[in-house]
């Protein structure tokens, strides 16, 4: 695989912090890389070295010959009246882009509902980002480096990116590479890999560095608590919450299941003893016993408004739904759909046009929503003292915490809890945010987009802390990994007016998505309302031939032989990181290591690829 770009003892130091110290590591072609890390740590830094917007104050970054390099950042703004056509495409002529099925695809999948001939200045902050990434695409780069790019973006934005990155860097003999930064971990598993993890310093302890990581973000877990079990330096806690993550995502967390069976063993010596991230019956048990049978009931509820120009328009139409003590709800859909209309009619700050909203006579709402500045009466305030000015004990789990257990748990540590609120980063700031709405004890908890600026580490801090809370909960996101972890059940909202009950989940509602322009258009297709696309269909050339028992014998005969190799590979990887843990400083070892890891890495990819085409044969 031909190298694209490198860094080589890369050290970049913001005031008296060292971001990155001392850091080595390169792109291959086919590389599909994703960065994690806590707030603060350096990864957009790293990016920006990387593509050589920022210069490094020592070591260097290294470029192939004639590689193109293009990054997305989050400080893009382009200049004001750039229409979106002169952005995408610069003076290029329409017919020279639109007979090209590359550009017409990501046209369809992030412009499909803008003007061209708009000003981006009078855009939203979703549409930007997607017209931002739409540039980046249609032009020629070998090298992509993405720096949160499902920010705004909604689920089937989402979906539709990982979906096309994938195709782009994922095919055989693909000459580009993809190094993503983001907190979305169901983008980082359907696209990544390999993961990049930019340490900073966590509990005292030094950072500036970047390990390495084979496979996506579930791999990721895994091989982190391999790593830091056996390395002995990570605390408790945070073990602990390792394996409860790495329990959820073993027991079948949806397009997570299809693992070759050496990870899954792998996983189960981890978790044979951790028992499920919560337990329903006995959460909604103590929800029943602090909200009585009524929550919020939504009868026959319309919502009109009129528009900036005078234009009537219908967001929730004739609509009944139910929430019940304990009930776990995950809200998606269209942007301006309805999302937080919804939650504004059952925190009772909006009256219905039509229909009644019953609310029962215990209940206590609490609202999380997009606004960081909600802090801004306490910003004299220190952390701890702002919790503790709202109880100084609270029941989470059947426990009692203080304000400061009750911190330090939702990933503030013990000096960061001292912090003046004023002097907070957003993602800090969106914690404390959650935290002082679970100070107050509400038995509704209703969350407007909880992951902006949250790390991974904390988004899985906060679900821990959420799994032991018992009350109702409606949860709108576009993170995937959040709805199908914290809520039990989706609904969603198309555009259309009415709420839609999800048994499927999210893939049901990217099933209804898709199924909307044929259904526009009067293309024939499932009439009931949620029905999914018939998965048995035969395609043009007519049913599939069953495949013969011999065939099938062999299958399972392969997939044996592939498991026993897999396994091996695993066992020698293993070896290999312990080595370089202990010869971090003898960069001649970690050369060769790391040479070996790689060639370890292609040919466990190929071995999967051949797994799951002998696995579908097998049965």
């Amino acid at each position: 695989m031909a190298h694209l770009l490198g860094a080589d003892s890369l050290t970049y130091t913001v005031g008296t912090r060292t971001l990155l110290d001392g850091v080595s590591l390169g792109l291959d072609a086919g590389a599909r890389t994703g960065v994690v890390g806590p707030n603060g740590a350096g990864k957009s830094t790293l990016l920006r070295l990387l593509a050589r917007r920022l210069e490094p104050d020592a070591g260097r970054v290294t470029h192939a010959g004639g590689v193109r390099v293009g990054m997305l950042d989050q400080r893009d703004e382009p200049p004001p009246g750039t229409r979106i056509r002169d952005l995408v495409h610069g003076s290029d002529a329409e017919h020279t882009w639109a007979g090209d099925a590359g550009v017409r695809a990501v046209h369809a999948g992030l412009l499909a509902d803008l003007d061209l001939d708009a000003d981006v200045a009078h855009l939203s902050g979703g549409q930007r980002r997607r017209v931002a990434l739409a540039a980046l695409l249609v032009a020629d780069h070998d090298v992509l480096l993405l720096d949160e790019p499902t920010n705004h973006l909604d689920v089937e934005g989402v979906a539709w990116l990982a979906e096309h990155l994938s195709a782009r860097f994922g095919a055989r003999g693909a000459r580009g590479a993809l190094l993503v930064v983001t907190h979305d971990r169901w983008f980082l598993d359907a696209v990544c890999t390999r993961m990049w993890e930019v340490t900073g310093a966590r509990d005292g302890g030094p950072g500036g560095q970047v390990v390495s990581y084979e496979g996506g973000y579930a791999a990721y877990v895994l091989a982190r608590a391999e790593r830091e079990r056996s390395a002995g330096v990570a605390a408790t806690k945070r073990d602990n919450l390792l394996r409860k993550e790495l329990a959820w995502l073993r027991r079948g967390a949806p397009a997570r299941t299809s693992k070759p069976k050496f990870r899954l063993d792998a996983a189960s010596a981890l978790i044979a003893d951790e028992p499920p991230p919560r337990d329903p019956l006995e959460l909604t048990r103590l929800a029943t016993a602090r909200q009585g049978k009524d929550v919020v009931d939504l009868e026959d509820v319309t919502v009109r408004f009129t528009g900036p120009t005078g234009e009537d328009r219908t967001l929730l139409d004739d609509v009944t739904w139910r929430l019940g003590p304990g009930d776990r709800f995950g809200v998606v859909g269209v942007n301006g759909a309805g999302k937080t209309t919804l939650l504004r009619l059952l925190d009772g700050s909006l009256r219905a046009t039509a229909g009644r909203v019953k609310r029962g006579k215990t209940v206590v709402v609490a609202t999380l929503t997009q606004d960081v500045a909600e802090l801004d009466d306490v910003a004299d305030l220190r952390v701890v003292e702002v919790v503790e000015r709202e109880r100084r004990l609270v029941a989470v789990g059947g426990k009692d915490l203080t304000a400061a257990q009750l911190v330090e748990r939702l990933g503030f540590a013990r000096e960061r809890a001292q912090t003046v609120v004023g002097d907070l980063s957003g993602g800090e700031r969106r914690r404390l945010q959650l935290l002082r709405l679970l100070v107050g004890e509400p038995n509704l908890l209703l969350l407007d987009e909880p992951t902006n600026d949250l790390d991974t580490d904390t988004l899985a801090a906060m679900e821990d802390l959420l799994d032991g809370w018992p009350g109702t909960l409606v949860v709108v996101s576009h993170d995937r990994y959040l709805l199908e972890r914290v809520c039990d059940r989706q609904v969603a909202l198309l555009g259309d007016g009415r709420l839609r009950d999800l048994p499927g989940g999210v893939e049901q509602y990217l099933a209804l998505r898709r199924e909307a322009p044929s259904r526009a258009a009067g293309a024939a297709g499932p009439e009931e309302d949620g029905a999914a696309p018939d998965a048995g269909a035969a395609g043009p050339g007519g049913p599939a031939a069953a495949p013969s028992a011999a065939d099938v014998r062999a299958a399972r005969k392969e997939v044996a032989r592939i498991d026993r190799r897999l396994a091996r590979i695993a066992a020698r990887e293993v070896e290999l990181h312990e080595q370089l843990a202990a010869g971090a400083t003898d960069h001649t070892l970690v050369q060769r290591l790391d040479a070996e890891l790689r060639e370890l890495a292609a040919e466990r990819e190929a071995l999967e690829e051949e797994w799951f085409v002998a696995a579908e044969v097998a049965g």
